[in-house]
C-alpha cells in the first residue's frame, strides 16, 4: 500500500509541477560564433534551424556539403544551418576554432553559422544539448557526429535526425518543408 501512495503521490507531483524544460525553447540558449562573438538562439526567432554537431575529421565529415547545398537551397525561405563543431566522439574535432573555421571554408565553402566547439553529450554538454536531451530522450540524443535537430521558427524542437541521415535525405527536405516559415 504504502508503494501505491508514493506513486501516486510522485505521479500527482509530476503531473502538477511542469518541468522548466517544458517551458523552455531553444531561443532561451546563447551561443558563442566561431569569430567570438554573441549568438543568441533568439536571433533565430522566426526561423527554422537545423543545429548539427560536426567534426572534421570524421567519416560523415562530407556531409558539409550537403549541410551547404540544404543552407543555399532554403535560406531565403528562412532556413538556418547552425554548426557546432565537437570533440566529443572520437576526438574527430581537436583543432581551434580558427583552425576549424578556415577547414570548413576552404574545403566545403561554409558560410552558414558556427558556434565555438562544444561539449553535446553528458552532464557537462552546452544548455542547448541537455534540453534538447530533456525534449526527445535518449533515443535522439547524439551518439556521434553529424546528429541533426530540427527547430522551428517558434523554438520548439520538431525532429531528429541520426548521423546517419544526410542532409540530402527526403526525411530531412520534407521536414525542413514542413516547418519553413514562408
Amino acid at each position: 500500500m504504502r508503494v501505491l501512495y508514493a506513486i501516486f503521490f510522485m505521479t500527482g507531483l509530476l503531473a502538477s509541477n511542469p518541468s522548466e524544460a517544458q517551458s523552455m525553447s531553444f531561443h532561451d540558449f546563447d551561443f558563442t560564433s566561431i569569430d567570438g562573438t554573441p549568438m543568441p538562439a533568439a536571433s533565430f526567432k522566426g526561423k527554422a534551424v537545423l543545429v548539427v554537431n560536426t567534426a572534421s575529421f570524421c567519416g560523415y565529415t562530407k556531409q558539409y556539403a550537403g549541410l551547404q547545398s540544404l543552407y543555399e537551397k532554403y535560406k531565403a525561405r528562412g532556413l538556418v544551418v547552425l554548426g557546432v563543431p565537437s570533440n566529443d566522439f572520437g576526438g574527430q574535432e581537436p583543432g581551434t576554432e580558427g583552425e576549424i573555421k578556415e577547414f570548413c571554408e576552404a574545403n566545403f565553402a561554409i558560410d552558414f553559422p558556427m558556434t565555438t566547439k562544444q561539449k553535446v553529450k553528458g552532464k557537462d554538454a552546452h544548455p542547448f544539448y541537455r534540453w534538447a536531451a530533456g525534449e526527445v530522450g535518449m533515443m535522439g540524443s547524439p551518439k556521434w557526429n553529424f546528429h541533426k535537430y530540427l527547430i522551428a521558427p517558434d523554438g520548439s524542437l520538431k525532429d531528429w535526425f541520426s548521423t546517419t541521415t544526410t542532409p540530402e535525405a527526403g526525411k530531412i527536405v520534407k521536414a525542413v518543408e514542413s516547418v519553413l516559415p514562408e
